[in-house]
């Protein structure tokens, strides 16, 4: 059974920075393309930040770049995305997402993701 499961959301200023992680059980995070998700109140799921399978490329949102960082650790089979200089338009529930995929692709649409993690909550105050 594939379990994504994140951790590491909370409570902070803006300005502060926070390190998500998502741990996945049930598959190899190697082999599979991951993403970052969220969706704010009010608004559909959007793509933040992903990862080719093959670890060599990355995507950004425009609205993260430059503050938000995606990475993998294999032997820890778990994906990360720290977080700096957060601003309250970073409030939002944010989902690990995974994809077997050819190596140098990161689908951007939430559809072409068939494994999610239940969301973890930031909220970024003023």
């Amino acid at each position: 059974q594939v379990q994504l499961v994140e951790s590491g959301g909370g409570l902070v200023q803006a300005g502060d920075s926070l390190r998500l992680s998502c741990a996945a059980s049930g598959l190899t995070i190697s082999n599979y393309a991951v993403a970052w998700f969220r969706r704010a109140p009010g608004k559909e799921r959007e793509i933040v930040a992903g990862r080719t399978r093959s670890g060599d490329s990355t995507f950004y949102a425009d609205s993260v770049k430059g503050r938000f960082a995606i990475s993998r650790d294999n032997a820890k089979n778990t994906v990360y995305l720290q977080m700096n200089s957060l601003s309250p338009e970073d409030t939002a529930i944010y989902y690990c997402a995974a994809r077997f995929t050819g190596l140098s692709e990161i689908p951007k649409a939430p559809s072409n993701y068939a494994y999610w993690g239940q969301g973890t909550q930031v909220t970024v105050s003023s």
